[in-house]
């Protein structure tokens, strides 16, 4: 699938192709704090599915728990959060933010992953009050 995107200020623009079958939240411990939520939902590209159409991101080298380095790629503007990656010369497959995808009603999570970090509400999410826009 061929995807687009954008940051939040327009600065950063994308191109990507990807498998919509390879749709993720993760709850890893990084996600959340990397996203200032609860989780992050990515989209895997195919290697060097990524190309940017205009402008170039920052990145933040982060050692994961795991030990592998992993490069956070952002809009050095605005903040928003575009993809991690390997870091190495090889060919890489990143993870696209999905809330940065124009497309990504069409993305949705296939499976969750380190759902150990998880937090406790999230299994009962949809039993919280909703409302179309703001509260009433």
């Amino acid at each position: 699938m061929e995807i687009t995107g954008q940051c939040h200020c327009g600065e950063l623009k994308f191109t990507a192709r990807v498998n919509p079958e390879k749709t993720l939240i993760c709850h890893c411990s990084d996600c959340q704090r990397l996203s200032a939520s609860a989780f992050r939902t990515a989209v895997m590209s195919e290697l060097n599915g990524l190309t940017f159409t205009q402008g170039q991101p920052k990145e933040y080298i982060k050692i994961a728990e795991s030990g592998n380095h992993r490069a956070q790629g952002f809009c050095q503007n605005c903040g928003t959060g575009i993809y991690a990656t390997s870091v190495s010369d090889e060919p890489k497959v990143y993870a696209i933010r999905v809330g940065a995808v124009d497309q990504s009603a069409a993305l949705v999570p296939v499976f969750q992953i380190f759902c150990r970090s998880a937090q406790s509400w999230v299994n009962d999410i949809g039993a919280i009050k909703s409302f179309a826009d703001g509260p009433q």
